[in-house]
């Protein structure tokens, strides 16, 4: 989601293997028992991140791939599968046709990885908390349609909504809606530090140095309570500050599994079995990469400015040259996989044409070159980033229609600076918080957006986006997903340019690979075993 960075990991179900060559054998880093995970990703307490693991302000997909095996949610997505199932609770269901009141019964003995019971108390603490704690940066705009809740019993909650969502089911699936012990988290400030306490499959002890998390080692919950069979008792996610060294580490065997940070070129190697003993599994992903303009800014506050950037924008050569077609273009907010996508920027753009973007400029009074500069973050989203701004300032250049100077800044200063408006045009990826093209339209669009932008459009807003949560049966609301999409081709809030294909490695004698991650993508560090 932000959270939400790229290499993209794997969607269960659409899995495609390859076996590279036979051989090789676990390193010292793995004892046959623990499965080891390596990742690139960069999770640090800053000072607007205080509390990188807290469930109240965690909304980046590394700091939920840790929180999506530690603590328990109401609801969870299947093993494959969009349609959420019961986690915590027993069962759950509106209880009206409004989609406005919504009741779960808990399972019965739960506890926390202390000991500590679990009732419905701890529920309504923990929803409550977020909407309490309104960190800017944080996961609110998920719950923020949740009016009140009531306890009418230990195991028994009812959500009331102030208006109709068909997704908050969906919602619940989040680590935003974790479950707290409130005999250990305070109900008006984030817990500082590293430490979790929740009533998942595992609980988590952390490595930290200098501020940012080295390792976690994830042990079987003897309090667990639920569905889920951890295949391994005892998981590790080591983070790396390379590429190459991650990939010595799992061609030694010191690693079993990779799912995060492999550059294009790595994966074309993989790819072509030139790691003894690596399988690597290729799937479609969810996660998308765009470019959000500020429409307050000066220089982008014409819609003639960010519409003659969308004609001009080759996307076909960012995949092609930068990416190594580990990723497709992109011409919606809403990626091919996820249903109600049109390719609603090419139906509006075409193919890169700068007579027409020259034509927008020239209609609207605009003078030419255009100075712009177009920032991005150098250490989230990978090292292909640079490259990527790059290729974009040449394209916009290379018009004579732009004067681009392009900059970049480290992830602890660069998302404050999104929130505060600071930049005029940034690089932004995004992974789903949920299936369906709801993460992939309010978030953006909604007034508590996620990267408060200034773009408003009322009929989206206050129409459109209420209708789709109308919508139990998710098809129904189609069509006003696709004037969603058409709106945004049309005003160029939002540029999207591409979505990532998925990449996990796995050393040959790794069980479950293809289920590690869920609908959504996230990790489900229970499904990973040895043979």
């Amino acid at each position: 989601m932000t959270r939400k960075s790229l290499v993209l990991p794997a969607v269960a179900g659409l899995l495609i293997s390859t076996l590279a060559a036979c051989g090789g054998t676990d390193g010292s880093g793995s004892d046959g028992k623990t499965i080891v995970l390596g990742s690139t990703d960069r999770i640090e307490a800053t000072k607007v991140a205080p509390a990188p693991l807290d469930p109240a302000l965690a909304y980046d997909f590394a700091s939920w791939s840790v929180l999506h095996n530690t603590f328990q949610t109401l609801m969870r997505l299947p093993r494959s599968g969009t349609e959420p199932i019961p986690d915590a609770a027993e069962r759950c269901g509106f209880a009206d046709r409004q989609s406005e009141q919504y009741r779960c019964t808990l399972r019965s003995g739960l506890k926390f990885s202390n000991g500590h019971d679990l009732t419905s108390e701890d529920v309504k603490f923990s929803l409550d908390r977020v909407l309490r704690i309104d960190d800017p940066n944080g996961t609110k705009s998920l719950l923020s349609n949740v009016d009140r809740i009531e306890t009418p019993s230990a195991r028994e909650i009812v959500i009331h909504l102030s208006q109709p969502d068909a997704t908050f089911p969906s919602k619940l699936t989040t680590p935003a809606a974790a479950i707290l012990d409130s005999e250990v988290y305070r109900g008006d400030a984030l817990r500082k530090g590293w430490e979790m306490t929740g009533s998942g499959p595992y609980s988590a002890q952390t490595e930290v140095r200098n501020n940012r998390l080295t390792k976690v080692v994830f042990t079987k919950n003897p309090h667990y309570k639920g569905d889920l069979k951890p295949k391994a008792d005892k998981a590790e996610m080591r983070f790396y500050d390379s590429t190459s060294t991650m990939e010595q580490a799992l061609a030694k065997g010191d690693i079993d599994v990779v799912h995060r940070g492999f550059s294009p070129e790595q994966i074309d190697k993989l790819s072509k079995g030139e790691v003894e003993g690596v399988r690597l599994f290729e799937s479609s992903g969810q996660g998308i990469r765009y470019l959000i303009f500020n429409t307050n800014a000066p220089v982008v506050k014409e819609k003639a400015v960010r519409q003659a950037i969308a004609h001009l924008v080759d996307r076909q050569a960012l995949v092609r040259d930068v990416y190594k077609r580990t990723a497709e273009p992109l011409y919606s907010l809403i990626p091919t996989s996820i249903t109600s996508h049109i390719n609603s920027f090419h139906n509006e753009y075409g193919d890169p044409d700068p007579d027409a973007a020259r034509s927008v400029l020239h209609d609207a009074g605009i003078s030419t070159p255009v100075k712009l500069t177009l920032t991005y973050t150098t250490d989230h989203y990978g090292p292909e980033t640079a490259a990527e701004f790059k290729e974009l300032r040449k394209q916009l250049n290379d018009s004579g229609l732009f004067d681009i100077t392009i900059k970049g800044y480290p992830w602890r200063e660069y998302r404050p600076a999104l929130i505060k408006r600071q930049f005029s045009a940034s690089g932004v990826g995004w992974f789903p918080d949920f299936p369906d093209p709801d993460s992939y339209t309010a978030p953006f669009l909604t007034k508590d957006n996620w990267l408060n932008s200034p773009y408003r459009n009322s009929t989206i807003q206050d129409e459109l986006i209420p209708e789709t949560r109308q919508e139990a049966q998710r098809s129904l609301a189609e069509k006003d997903f696709q004037s969603i999409q058409n709106a945004v081709a049309e005003d160029v809030p939002y540029l999207p340019l591409w979505q990532g294909n998925t990449y996990v490695a796995a050393r040959k004698n790794v069980i479950g690979a293809e289920y590690a991650f869920d609908s959504s993508t996230m990790l489900q560090l229970w499904e990973l075993g040895k043979s």
